[in-house]
């Protein structure tokens, strides 16, 4: 049998700490894959430097891959990794090192000392309730996929959701007679969220009329006879997919530079608190693990607050 080359036990190493998230941990498909992501990375800059082993990485070698990270451009010239990417791959990397270290697989632990790239508190970027208004209007027609497009946002909006959480909603989460949608969040945490009679509408619609078109269109893929959204095949619409559907909905209205894949759930919870409701409240439909999250969207109302300030007082700042 072939002695085992370094590249081999890199590799397997890797393999090692996938399985482990995903058996040990119980990391959901999503999460995992972003470890995989970020790990593919490291491994490549490994190995370009001729690193084949866990066993000889040592700190330096972690803190010149974040600073690596830092310095990478595109061909424009700008950053190919901004503060919280850099900050969520040594969260992958530290965890790769940590567990060879604690599994003895290596001798030492070399990432644990590594700080990460301190990441600005950015504030989320909300649409106003007039372009939600306009989002929700620019789908026309009543075709499967515009019963189903129409019930994505409306979704998205009414519950605040996470596009991920969306498309892995089932037909049994929602309950539409008393307005609520069952939803597992990140971790597999569970959450019950209420919906306003323009999304169950629209989900009834899409349910009645939109989805069994498209189950007749195309075949079911395995594993989405109860998937609620199913792309033009019939299979479960991806995450990709349902992105590409608001990007482009949000393109055709001129908010192209406004849209994110969040920029609906940041929406409810922005325009939830201009409204007076309660900061837990907004917590617990987001699915909020710390109330300090939360709190983001306060400084987003109390920006909103001083613009309109600024804009009516006839004694304000900006007029004087």
């Amino acid at each position: 049998m072939a002695a085992t080359t370094e590249a081999d036990r890199l590799a397997d190493l890797f393999a090692e700490h996938a399985t482990w998230l995903a058996v040990e941990r119980g990391l959901r498909p999503n999460t995992l894959a972003a470890y995989q992501r970020d790990l593919a990375v490291y491994a490549t800059y490994l190995r370009e430097r001729g690193i084949g082993d866990a066993a000889v990485v040592d700190e330096q070698t972690v803190d010149d891959y974040v600073s690596w990270l830092r310095a990478a451009c595109d061909e424009d010239g700008r950053p190919r990794w901004a503060a919280a990417s850099i900050a969520r791959a040594l969260v992958a990397v530290r965890s790769f090192h940590r567990f060879c270290a604690d599994e003895e697989l290596v001798p030492q632990d070399p990432a644990q000392d590594v700080r990460a790239p301190k990441v600005p508190a950015g504030i989320p970027k909300a649409l106003t309730e007039a372009q939600v208004e306009a989002l929700l209007a620019a789908v026309t027609g009543d075709t499967p996929t515009a019963s189903r497009d129409r019930a994505i946002l409306e979704t998205l909006y009414a519950a605040g959701l996470r596009i991920s959480e969306l498309v892995g909603l089932d037909r049994p989460d929602l309950d539409l007679d008393d307005g609520l949608v069952r939803v597992f969040g990140k971790g597999g945490k569970e959450r019950v969220v209420p919906i306003g009679r323009p999304a169950r509408a629209a989900l009834h619609d899409y349910l009645t009329h939109g989805r069994p078109a498209l189950v007749r269109s195309g075949r079911v893929a395995l594993g989405a006879h109860d998937a609620v959204f199913l792309n033009a095949r019939g299979g479960r619409l991806t995450r990709q997919g349902c992105w590409g559907i608001v990007r482009a909905l949000a393109t055709s209205i001129g908010l192209e530079d406004r849209i994110s894949p969040h920029v609906l759930r940041h929406s409810c919870a922005t325009h939830l608190l201009d409204h007076g409701a309660d900061l837990r409240v907004v917590q617990e439909v987001l699915g909020h693990a710390s109330l300090s999250t939360t709190q983001v969207y306060t400084k987003v109302t109390a920006e909103r607050l001083r613009a309109v300030y600024d804009a009516a007082h006839p004694r304000s700042r900006s007029r004087h």
